[in-house]
């Protein structure tokens, strides 16, 4: 930046501000343009700081599964607009709505943009990825292909959630279609069909784990042969390692920071991995055979603890050491903590997980010590309980729950209990599907979908 009004003369070296009693006016005995230029520098520092303050405290987006980082964690709306208490009586306002087609996957919001996919049955069988303005809901572009879902379980639809990254979107269809845009103008930048050209097997319930960027890398989990987990030069889509002759399950990677450096963890139906995303050499595994092969929630990591938790089969926690292939296992449970498809949260050194029969449950990470449930309050009990739990960054033990029947709950949860402060419907249930997609959160809205509508609703007044 140009430093207006500091350049020195010589003839201005003898001004000396003037002394009014105790207190120094610096623009006293100045040139008046010297003056004009010192009030113009006060005002240009005092609007970078409150750009910058804006920036610090806005709320963020959600560029990918799981939030901005993966985990189930969100900054909200600043200390001055955060969340209510409470919401309105009348609900949530609605800020725009879309009709859309069937699917489980996740919306993405950043670049201004809300991206998610879908299924078109008619004229033909086609996926499609929709680009919407987050603002107005208008569509800025759309991208499909033709599919065959055949004998596909549950298959209304994709599962996946887009990624955005650095100008561009990562998707996977649910039978393999893995693709490349550029957000902008969804110009397909490179694509792969992951069973023709990798040799993948579809599971039952189709591809359901996320890409995952990881510098230069995109990471995906096809179940391709020799190639259960893959990387991919993000840029250009050239295969760079495939790892595991595991079949596909439906968990998206994560990146963890392990004591020894980098690692994904990959939980597959047969077992946990741990791998060097550098090489894709894998470091270690774990064996966990799962039942129909539902290796779902997304795994955690915390306090060099990798943990994964199971419909059928209960939780495993494995504890990681200082050399890359060190991972022994801390402890399990298959009584108390029998997650499915919600990812677990974690504070403090505890876990808040949606248990199938005990409905939301807190625990101790280190022993599985088990503190408390709240007996199926947060979602409603049932075959496939679900309710995507996201912690609020900026205000202690507050979360958001959306949870099957569309209520989004305010809610504290800690390790003394479950407090509700507040639920309201924002999108309704199908005649086919509960509400199992997880919504996005960006600035002071929530966007949420089901098979027929994408729904984008304020939850701060500006």
């Amino acid at each position: 930046m140009q430093n207006f009004g500091m350049h020195q003369r010589e003839h201005d070296c003898s001004i000396k501000p003037e002394v009014t009693g105790s207190r120094v006016s610096p623009e006293r005995g100045m040139p008046a343009l010297w003056r004009v230029r010192l009030r113009f520098n006060a005002a240009l520092l005092l609007m970078i700081s409150a750009c910058l303050t804006c920036v610090i405290t806005q709320a963020e987006d959600w560029p990918r599964w799981g939030g901005p980082r993966g985990d189930g964690t969100w900054r909200g709306p600043s200390a001055t607009q955060k969340l209510p208490d409470k919401w309105p009586a009348a609900g949530l306002p609605v800020v725009w709505r879309k009709e859309i087609g069937g699917g489980f996957g996740g919306i993405a919001v950043g670049d201004g943009r809300a991206i998610v996919m879908d299924r078109q049955t008619k004229p033909n069988e086609r996926e499609r990825t929709l680009c919407l303005d987050a603002d107005s809901g208008n569509i800025v572009w759309t991208d499909e292909y033709p599919v065959t879902y055949g004998k596909l379980d549950y298959g209304n639809g994709p599962r996946v959630t887009p990624t955005i990254h650095d100008g561009r979107v990562y998707t996977l269809g649910a039978v393999g279609h893995l693709r490349c845009l550029d957000v902008a103008t969804g110009k397909l930048v490179w694509s792969h069909d992951c069973v023709a050209e990798f040799d993948a097997t579809i599971p039952m319930w189709g591809l359901a784990a996320s890409p995952v960027i990881w510098h230069d890398l995109v990471i995906v989990h096809p179940g391709a042969k020799n190639g259960c987990v893959m990387a991919l030069d993000r840029l250009t889509g050239k295969e760079l390692w495939r790892v595991s002759d595991d079949p596909a399950g439906y968990c998206t990677p994560i990146v963890i920071a392990s004591p020894s450096g980098p690692q994904v963890i990959q939980w597959t139906p047969e077992h946990i991995l741990g791998i060097d995303p550098k090489s894709g050499k894998q470091l270690w595994r774990v064996p966990y055979k799962i039942t129909y092969g539902v290796s779902m929630a997304t795994p955690i990591y915390q306090r060099e603890i990798v943990f994964v938790a199971g419909y059928w089969d209960g939780s495993k926690a494995i504890q990681l050491g200082k050399s890359a292939t060190d991972a022994k296992l801390l402890w399990e449970d298959n009584r108390h903590l029998r997650g499915i498809m919600s990812q677990p949260l974690y504070r403090d050194g505890y876990v808040y997980l949606l248990d199938k029969q005990y409905g939301l449950t807190c625990f101790e990470l280190r022993t599985g010590k088990k503190l408390w449930d709240d007996d199926n309050k947060a979602a409603p009990r049932g075959r496939n309980p679900q309710a995507t739990l996201v912690w609020l960054t900026n205000e202690p033990d507050r979360a958001l729950i959306l949870n099957s029947d569309g209520d989004l709950i305010l809610a504290r949860i800690n390790p003394t209990g479950y407090r509700e402060q507040s639920r309201t419907r924002i999108i309704d249930v199908t005649d086919t599907n509960a509400v199992w997609a997880h919504p996005a959160y960006a600035g002071s809205r929530v966007f949420a979908r089901n098979d027929k509508e994408i729904v984008c609703r304020l939850m701060v007044k500006y």
